[in-house]
């Protein structure tokens, strides 16, 4: 879809007003999803998999897990992530084949997430804190009305990128396009809502994708199941839950 550019010269909010909201956006207390992904490389081979995800908030932080249940060489795969605040995250990731669960340490954030065009940094929420925003724009994608929204981190934020460039649609505060920037200042990824439901509520990213334009790789999730505010139990977001598989 085009961006036709609006509007630019009156944007009525801040970079950073902007990002907080994003960050704060309506989302339930807690999700639960069940879904597939699928990898797609430059020669349209594709993978499946299929996964669950938990999703709790405890005031402003949130701890999440994803565990993929098929096929069988990635079933039982886990990941925990956790807020800590101050723009801290633990991540852990089971791995059965294993039997053990290990630390994901800063230096490893950039890697991929099990072989996917996510990374580990991609799996948390940004701390608007560590980031200089700035609206740039006004553009319409589709019929949605969007904020252009840059992003570039301090000089002290720990990033494998140098701009993150989002288009939040307005009033419901959802980034649907957001192009990802290297340290050599080119187009590494695009990630991209596909296709977005109302769900109790809350404005749900159904179906999203993830293209890796120097390597040509897609990573497309769709969500089939969604709940929200189901009361998930605190156990669920502990490095012992992982091992039960």
């Amino acid at each position: 879809m085009m961006g036709q550019a609006i509007g630019e010269d009156n944007f009525g909010i801040g970079g950073r007003e902007l990002a907080q909201l994003v960050r704060n956006r309506e989302n339930g207390d807690d999700f639960l999803g069940q879904g597939k992904m699928e990898l797609i490389d430059k020669n349209n081979n594709r993978r499946e998999r299929s996964f669950v995800l938990y999703r709790k908030d405890q005031g402003d932080l949130s701890q999440q897990v994803l565990r993929f249940a098929a096929p069988a060489d990635i079933a039982g795969t886990a990941f925990l992530s956790v807020e800590l605040g101050k723009g801290e995250t633990e991540q852990f990731l089971y791995l059965p084949v294993l039997k053990r669960t290990r630390r994901i340490v800063s230096s490893q954030k950039g890697h991929s997430f099990v072989n996917t065009d996510f990374t580990y940094e991609d799996m948390e929420r940004r701390d608007v804190d560590l980031w200089d925003h700035k609206v740039v724009a006004v553009e319409k994608i589709g019929q949605a009305v969007c904020f252009v929204l840059e992003s570039v981190p301090k000089k002290m934020t720990k990033t494998e990128y140098s701009l993150i460039k989002s288009w939040v649609i307005k009033d419901i505060n959802v980034p649907v396009k957001v192009d990802y920037f290297d340290k050599k200042n080119r187009l590494f990824k695009e990630y991209r809502v596909n296709n977005i439901e109302n769900v109790q509520g809350v404005w749900t990213e159904m179906a999203v994708s993830m293209f890796d334009v120097i390597n040509s790789h897609r990573t497309v999730m769709k969500n089939e199941k969604v709940v929200y505010n189901s009361g998930l139990a605190d156990e669920l977001f502990t490095e012992r839950n992982l091992e039960r598989w």
